[in-house]
């Protein structure tokens, strides 16, 4: 376990739980942007929970993580979290739904067998889970909800945004930030 600093909140880090790197930081900074006071948040993928302890500040929320690691790490930060595969079993409908999903494009022999990888592995094309996620969002959205979430340019941005508006989502970039070997960007649906 470690502790990590951002805008001088202080987290915890657990082993085997990802790593906050540019895409979590630039999320943050568009949640602090989009949410309002009084509204339900749910963060998908919470991870350690770093998006969700900004969004604390602000409105209630509740966050989901598949992995035990991440779950556990996230309550150690105080955040109400349902371990739980994207919102399966999530009752209710929400403003704002926060998704930072796993979007690497991962070829078999790069998967690691650890739950780190159901952090990053978005399947060949790095778009499984968001394709999964997309499905089963209008579940959970409330009348005039927005969802934003992280992808990279490596897992196609213009295709993302296409399965979205096939989905009768409108989308907007509301962040980028250009890395080393890719562009990160964060997309607000909304209908």
């Amino acid at each position: 376990m470690s502790v990590r600093i951002y805008r001088d909140k202080e987290f915890l880090l657990l082993d085997g739980v990802y790593d906050p790197g540019e895409d979590s930081y630039l999320l943050v900074e568009a949640a602090l942007k989009e949410v309002r006071p009084g509204e339900k948040v749910l963060e998908v993928g919470t991870g350690c929970g770093i998006v969700s302890l900004f969004v604390m500040d602000i409105t209630d929320v509740i966050a989901t993580d598949i992995s035990p690691y991440a779950a556990r790490n996230a309550r150690l930060n105080g955040v109400p979290v349902a371990r739980t595969d994207l919102f399966s079993g999530i009752c209710g409908r929400f403003d704002l739904v926060i998704f930072n999903p796993p979007y690497l494009p991962t070829p078999d022999e790069e998967r690691l067998k650890s739950w780190l990888n159901r952090a990053f592995d978005g399947g060949p094309t790095g778009r499984k889970e968001i394709a999964r996620f997309m499905e089963k969002v209008d579940r959970i959205l409330a009348p005039g909800g927005r969802i934003l979430t992280v992808v990279s340019s490596l897992t196609g941005v213009e295709e993302i945004k296409k399965m979205f508006a096939g989905r009768g989502f409108h989308t907007e970039e509301v962040a980028s930030e250009k890395i080393p070997f890719e562009r990160l960007v964060v997309l607000k649906f909304s209908k």
